[in-house]
């Protein structure tokens, strides 16, 4: 079986990277960018199940939902480790898009429980929280990590948050509480700084040295059965006239470099970082 394989939705490496296999799914980006209905998640899932590997590179965060296509593939029991400005934990329709796909994850029964590290947006304080799945919070399935630094003092005893100073301690106590487990990991370049990541969304916090830390930490406890790697900017392109306009309210306005300078940011940064996932 191949061990690692990259679906291409919309071109947003330019060619292929760091020698993996890469399957032509363009035709599909414009129909599954940021939302899409059930019906063409379980179309799209069906043509490509056979081909998918245990390690994904692909599209624009705006694909993110797809992970639970690829968590879907898993068949041991899993902890789902996330790192990504947005706790993408939004209750409410589409049922399938990218600001929402943890649901998806949480309804698959190997899933034991997703981790959300390094929330930089203001999905995760109030009032925006209310439109997350606090359920799942409260019930232990999902915990989310966002930054606090430069939140009020009774924000930064918000469950779960995080500062740049203790970030390490409280994410070194995590995994080891994984010892022994299987993990599955997502990574979405906008969980990065603009420097080292130029994606469609906010800018992140961490560094290629941060990820590639957090990633020794769960291998030195936990075995990473697999994972994923999206959020590399590619120009946005629909197929449906409400998902156009939802994706245009939705998304950021972004100063983005040149289109030379965004790809030597993320090849640099993927060739880092590919090799620490999927090793």
């Amino acid at each position: 079986m191949t061990y690692t394989v990259q679906v291409n939705l919309d071109d947003p490496w330019f060619d292929r990277p760091v020698g993996v296999p890469v399957l032509d799914a363009r035709q599909w980006g414009p129909q599954l960018r940021f939302s899409a209905p059930p019906r063409l998640i379980e179309e799209f899932y069906r043509e490509y199940e056979s081909q998918i590997a245990p390690f994904v590179l692909y599209g624009s965060g705006d694909f993110h939902h797809l992970s639970a296509l690829w968590i879907r593939r898993v068949t041991q029991s899993i902890v789902v480790v996330s790192f990504d400005n947005h706790p993408d934990w939004d209750i409410r329709p589409p049922k399938w898009g990218c600001g929402g796909w943890v649901n998806r994850a949480l309804e698959l029964p190997n899933v034991q429980r997703v981790s959300v590290w390094g929330c930089g947006n203001f999905e995760c304080w109030w009032p925006r929280q209310i439109f997350g799945n606090r359920r799942a919070e409260r019930e232990g399935k999902l915990d989310v990590h966002p930054w606090a630094d430069e939140r009020p003092v009774e924000d930064r005893r918000r469950r779960g948050a995080i500062l740049r100073e203790n970030w390490q301690e409280r994410f070194e106590k995590f995994a080891s509480d994984l010892r022994g487990e299987n993990v599955y990991v997502t990574i979405d370049l906008d969980c990065m700084c603009a420097e080292e990541a130029a994606t469609n969304w906010e800018s992140g916090r961490f560094t290629i040295v941060d990820l590639t830390w957090a990633l020794g930490k769960l291998r030195e406890s936990s075995r990473i059965i697999g994972g994923d790697i999206c959020g590399a900017y590619s120009p946005p392109s629909y197929a449906r006239f409400k998902q156009r306009l939802a994706a245009g309210f939705d998304h950021p306005k972004l100063n983005l470099p040149s289109a030379e300078q965004i790809r030597r940011i993320n090849s640099t940064t993927l060739e880092k970082l590919w090799p620490a996932l999927a090793q």
